[in-house]
């Protein structure tokens, strides 16, 4: 619309004559695209963008849409049309207008109302929802429904607890297809590395080529996640192809990560990503051409609008039988043709690239970061955390408050819900994989402000603005996992792993109460409520604690954290100190009476009573494997 109505003199005139124009980035203004989206929805039974709303002086809405196109087409309406029926009816008929904007107003304020649920919370949820999200597993593609298919993160990660819980075959098998079918597919970028937004078919084959910073969070973890849990080596590469391309297309030289990478180069959506067969064949040479496009389905006729998408065709295996070379070979021949691809793509036209900084999806994006250190003992993923952290704290964090966003040295608009439980998910994950004290009480900081700034203490929950916020027509709360994990979602997981580290309960009842007030709407509708339902399975759980302390620069310690990342434990939370650990001891009550001896040790304990203490890291590892 931007280009072919906002654009357009003559449109714009009759805009510019009849209206007070506003236009909107919605992920900066998530606050205002909630309530709008909410208002559309109701008006027209669905939504999406980009979005058209009418509203009155006060700011609410009396109509509105999706997409208009710039002339009457297909049944639709041209946006002028439209704009001249909207100044018409507002001036001709303001009793009428005032009633629809009253109406909508109150239908407005009862979104996002939850009453507690009566009943208890228990495992019965966990296991209604699984089989409920289960019945719309794809068996043949992997993921869940039909096209479009969007990469399932949260969903995959539930899957992750259920089998920690009840040990299913059948939830690892959907998560290591789903998982494979993804990253052999063209959503996953072949030869650089990185989630695209999501596949336009069912068998993950044709992506909208836009990659976003929180798929790339939320799906790195997964496969970090699927290699705790299996050891498949493939499930580590792909987690680290996608971290490092983070790395080198979505990092500020600040430390922040920018949020989006286009669709479109030099005005064709997938250009930079896409081959013909002959830019193959010239680039790698005949025999090494053949098994590279068998293994990557390139062809002459193309399999995306006459040119080829890179996606994984047939097994390796069969690739080298056919082509008369071993496995080895035919591996060696695929990675040299990758690279060799990625470099001539480098002298391409880039897409565009969104270059603001999302507190939020930064949260999310810094607890990969920092999880992916810990688990694959990466160091320069460590810095990586770390930089981005700091960044965060000093650029985006303002008179006690975080802010939303931030470009070119400008930050701006105060945080929302979202981007303070993410960011505080992110901090404590880093205190997790480093052992410094500073994130944490950065982490308890934020946590403080977030439950003063955003608790209702009416009715529980988080709101979606905090106190500072400035007015709007309605103060709303959002529960669901969409695209992202909801606000309150990852205030219910984070609060309880800071309850057990802190020894704040209150903590957890904050998050108790978030939990008991959407276990009804868990019920009817699991699958948008992923994240949720992790939380939940951590409520119902009993978490591991996991304790290691030792002298300052003991090389022990890091062996010991290296055991206790090791496996998969969801439900746990790990807290280490070399040195001196006096101050350490006074925000964590794990540490009390643990004092650091001459050698390091773990302690492995449930509800603050511990095991003997583990004395080497096969130790440790021998007592989360009987706990687990």
């Amino acid at each position: 619309m931007e280009r072919e109505s906002f654009e357009n003199e003559e449109i714009a005139k009759l805009m510019n004559d009849n209206f007070i124009n506003i236009k909107v980035d919605r992920e900066e203004r998530p606050d205002l695209d909630q309530i709008y989206m909410n208002a559309v929805q109701m008006m027209t039974g669905h939504g999406g963008w980009p979005m058209t709303m009418f509203l009155t002086p006060q700011g609410v809405p009396f109509y509105g849409g999706t997409y208009f196109p710039p002339a009457d087409r297909h049944n639709m309406p041209g946006f002028p049309r439209v704009l001249m029926s909207v100044a018409e009816a507002y001036r001709a008929q303001p009793d009428q207008v005032a009633h629809t904007s009253t109406a909508m107003l109150g239908e407005l304020r009862r979104v996002g109302l939850a009453t507690p649920s009566r009943e208890m919370l228990t495992t019965e949820v966990l296991n209604a929802s699984f089989q409920r999200i289960t019945a719309n597993y794809d068996r043949q593609h992997g993921g869940f429904g039909s096209a479009p298919k969007f990469p399932p993160a949260m969903t995959l990660e539930f899957f992750m607890h259920m089998h920690h819980r009840n040990r299913a075959p059948e939830a690892v098998e959907m998560i290591e297809n789903t998982c494979r079918k993804m990253a052999q597919g063209g959503v996953y970028d072949q030869l650089g590395g990185g989630f695209h937004r999501y596949s336009v078919d069912a068998k993950w084959l044709v992506p909208h080529f836009e990659k976003m910073l929180y798929d790339n969070a939320l799906l790195s973890r997964i496969y970090l996640h699927l290699y705790q849990l299996t050891k498949d080596e493939f499930a580590r590469e792909i987690a680290e192809e996608t971290l490092d391309y983070v790395v080198r297309e979505m990092t500020d030289r600040s430390g922040g990560f920018y949020s989006t990478q286009d669709a479109d180069s030099e005005g064709e959506e997938g250009k930079f990503f896409v081959w013909s067969k002959e830019q193959v064949a010239d680039s790698l040479g005949e025999r090494d051409a053949e098994i590279f496009c068998d293994y990557f389905d390139v062809t002459e006729a193309g399999n995306f609008e006459g040119h080829n998408i890179l996606h994984v065709n047939m097994p390796l295996d069969q690739v080298a039988d056919r082509r008369k070379v071993s496995s080895e070979e035919a591996r060696s021949i695929i990675e040299r043709g990758r690279k060799v691809l990625f470099d001539i793509r480098e002298h391409r036209v880039k897409p565009g690239r969104d270059e603001k900084v999302l507190t939020a999806w930064n949260g999310l994006m810094l607890a990969s970061f920092a999880e992916a250190s810990a688990i694959l003992g990466r160091d320069d993923y460590r810095k990586v955390a770390e930089a981005n952290a700091e960044f965060v704290l000093k650029d985006l964090y303002r008179g006690g408050l975080l802010l939303r966003t931030w470009k070119k040295g400008q930050a701006k608009l105060n945080g929302y819900l979202e981007d303070y439980a993410c960011f505080i998910e992110g901090l404590t994950s880093l205190f997790e994989a480093t052992g410094n004290i500073k994130w944490l009480a950065r982490a308890t900081e934020l946590t403080d402000k977030m439950i003063e700034e955003f608790w209702d203490a009416k009715d529980g929950g988080f709101f979606f603005t905090g106190k500072s916020h400035e007015e709007l027509i309605v103060r709303s709360k959002d529960f669901m996992d969409n695209a992202t994990p909801s606000g309150n979602s990852v205030a219910a997981f984070t609060l309880q792993k800071l309850a057990i580290i802190t020894g704040n309960e209150q903590y957890k009842r904050y998050a108790t109460t978030i939990l008991r007030l959407l276990a009804d709407q868990i019920r009817r509708y699991p699958s948008a409520f992923g994240w949720t339902l992790c939380a939940l399975d951590f409520y119902l759980s009993t978490p591991k604690e996991v304790v290691i302390v030792g002298p300052a620069a003991d090389p022990e310690i890091d062996l010991f954290a290296r055991a206790a990342w090791e496996p998969y434990l969801p439900n746990r939370v790990i807290c280490s100190c070399a040195g001196d650990c006096e101050n350490a001891q006074n925000l964590i009550p794990l540490l009390e009476g643990r004092v650091p001896s001459e050698e390091a040790v773990a302690y492995v304990c449930e509800a603050y009573t511990c095991q003997a203490p583990a004395r080497t890291p096969a130790e440790l590892t021998a007592q989360l494997g009987e706990t687990s």
